[in-house]
C-alpha cells in the first residue's frame, strides 16, 4: 500500500507541477513605468532576473487606486466590481457588482483560493486605510495594517508568516503606498519619489535574503504589481505617465523573458495568473480578466 501511495503521490505531483506551494505579491503603490526606468533596483532586477518584467502593463480606469487593486485581486473592471473610486464601501457605492459572495463582496482570488484549497494560508498586509475594503476578510488568515506609510514591520510579519505555513498552500499580499505619497507630496519622478522606490528595493532585497536563509525561496512564485503611474502630483487620467505601469512574475514555470516593451497585459489579468499557478478550476464568471498563456513555460 506504500508503494502504491507513493506512485499515486509522484504521479499527481508531474501533473501538477505548474501549481506554487506559495506566492508572494509585492505591491507598490503608483510605481510608473517611467520611475521603473528612471531608478535604480538592483533587488527587484536580481529576483526577476529569471521571470518576466512588462513595462506597458495598463491600469483599469480610473487610473486611481482603490478601482485597480480591486481588479488585480478580483479579475475584473471597474464595469464589473463596481469600485469607480477609493471612497467606496460596502455600504455606500452607485454601481452593484455584477457577482457577489454571500457577504455582498466580489469574489476575490483570496476566496478562490480557500474554496479551492481550504488548508491555504493567506495574507494581507497594507499601509493604506481604505485598501481592504472591498476585500472579505473572512478569507484571509492574517490581516496586518501599519501607519504612517511605514511598511518594514509588515515585511518582517510577512516573513513569519511563510515561515509558520510553509508546508500549505500559501498567498502573502505585501503592499505599501509610500512609493504614491511620495509622488502626491513631491510630484512623480521628483527625487523624493526616486528615493521611495530605490529604499524599498533595499528592502525587498532584505526580504528575499531571508526567504532563501529559511530555504523557502525557490518554491515561491512572486509578482511586483502597481495600481497606476502619475504626472505631477496627481494621477487618475489617461496619460501614458499614469497609465503604462510595470508588472513581474518569476517562479519555475515561468519563461524567461526578461524585461519588455512589447508584451500588453492588465491589471485584471493578475488573479488570472494566480489561479493558473495555483492551479484553480471553475473561475467566478464576473472575471473578465485572462492569464497570458505566452508567460508561461
Amino acid at each position: 500500500m506504500k508503494i502504491k501511495s507513493l506512485i499515486v503521490s509522484l504521479l499527481v505531483l508531474a501533473h501538477t507541477g505548474l501549481y506554487a506551494q506559495r506566492v508572494v505579491i509585492i505591491g507598490l503603490d503608483g510605481f510608473s513605468s517611467e520611475g521603473f526606468k528612471a531608478t535604480k533596483h538592483p533587488n527587484i532586477d536580481k529576483l526577476f532576473e529569471k521571470g518576466f518584467i512588462t513595462l506597458t502593463n495598463r491600469p483599469v480606469m480610473p487610473s486611481v487606486t482603490l478601482p485597480n487593486w480591486t481588479s488585480h485581486l478580483t479579475g475584473q473592471g471597474p464595469e464589473e466590481h463596481g469600485i469607480t473610486a477609493n471612497d467606496w464601501t460596502l455600504g455606500n457605492h452607485p454601481l452593484k457588482a455584477i457577482e457577489t459572495d454571500q457577504d455582498g463582496y466580489s469574489p476575490s482570488i483570496f476566496k478562490l483560493l480557500k474554496d479551492k484549497k481550504p488548508n491555504a494560508k493567506t495574507a494581507f498586509y497594507y499601509n493604506w486605510a481604505e485598501l481592504i475594503n472591498p476585500i472579505n476578510k473572512k478569507y484571509l488568515n492574517e490581516v496586518s495594517f501599519e501607519e504612517g506609510d511605514k511598511y518594514q514591520a509588515n515585511y518582517a510579519k510577512a516573513i513569519k508568516f511563510i515561515e509558520q505555513n510553509r508546508n500549505d498552500p500559501t498567498l502573502v499580499f505585501l503592499y505599501s503606498v509610500h512609493t504614491d505619497h511620495a509622488g502626491h507630496g513631491f510630484g512623480w519622478m521628483s527625487p523624493q519619489y526616486i528615493t521611495a522606490i530605490e529604499e524599498v528595493d533595499v528592502e525587498i532585497g532584505s526580504f528575499i535574503d531571508k526567504l532563501k536563509e529559511q530555504n523557502l525561496y525557490n518554491d515561491t512564485y512572486f509578482l511586483l504589481i502597481t495600481d497606476h503611474g502619475g504626472i505631477k502630483k496627481g494621477h487618475g487620467g489617461v496619460s501614458m505617465n499614469e497609465m503604462q505601469i510595470p508588472w513581474a512574475i518569476t517562479g519555475k514555470k515561468i519563461k524567461n523573458l526578461g524585461v519588455t516593451d512589447s508584451f500588453f497585459n492588465s491589471n485584471k489579468n493578475t488573479s488570472l495568473v494566480l489561479a493558473k499557478i495555483f492551479g484553480l478550476k471553475d473561475i467566478p464568471a464576473s472575471w473578465t480578466g485572462v492569464a497570458p498563456t505566452a508567460i508561461f513555460k
